[in-house]
């Protein structure tokens, strides 16, 4: 998929998190300024997180309350040694929707199935997001996203 603007970027996103459920993980990867925290902006919004959402890049984690549904946003980038130490899992295995960001940082820790989600500039303010489902809940979660695209809603 390519989107035009953060806007466009952060729409996208809306629409993914009306698919999302407790226990999802999504993770980012794209170079720095790619996106990813426009792109977790819009799952918040999709989410109904009040509060403004900003990269965690030096508290490696923030938590967001939603209507539904917590939103635990993680920056891995700092994480050098891997995240074993900060019992990772009982966000992947909790009550909200996990978004990693830089998650070869972590790998080992990161449950096998997860959307991935690839962000790469293709211009000044436009990007190719390219998404990679691991397991069945995401790759019919893919399905269901491209056909509203393709339809509309």
């Amino acid at each position: 998929m390519k989107t035009g603007s953060p806007e466009e970027t952060m729409a996208l996103a809306e629409k993914l998190a009306g698919h999302l459920k407790a226990g999802d993980l999504i993770t980012l990867d794209g170079d720095l300024g790619a996106g990813k925290t426009s792109f977790t902006k819009g799952l918040a919004k999709g989410l109904g997180v009040k509060k403004n959402v900003s990269s965690p890049t030096f508290t490696i984690m923030k938590e967001y309350k939603g209507t539904d549904l917590a939103l635990y946003h993680m920056d891995a980038y700092r994480l050098e040694e891997g995240g074993a130490e900060m019992g990772l899992e009982e966000y992947f295995e909790g009550d909200g929707v996990s978004v990693v960001e830089w998650p070869e940082m972590i790998e080992n820790e990161l449950p096998a199935y997860r959307l991935a989600i690839h962000i790469r500039h293709i211009g000044d303010t436009a990007r190719e997001i390219r998404l990679e489902p691991a397991g069945d809940r995401y790759r019919i979660l893919c399905e269901e996203l491209m056909e509203n695209e393709r339809t509309g809603n």
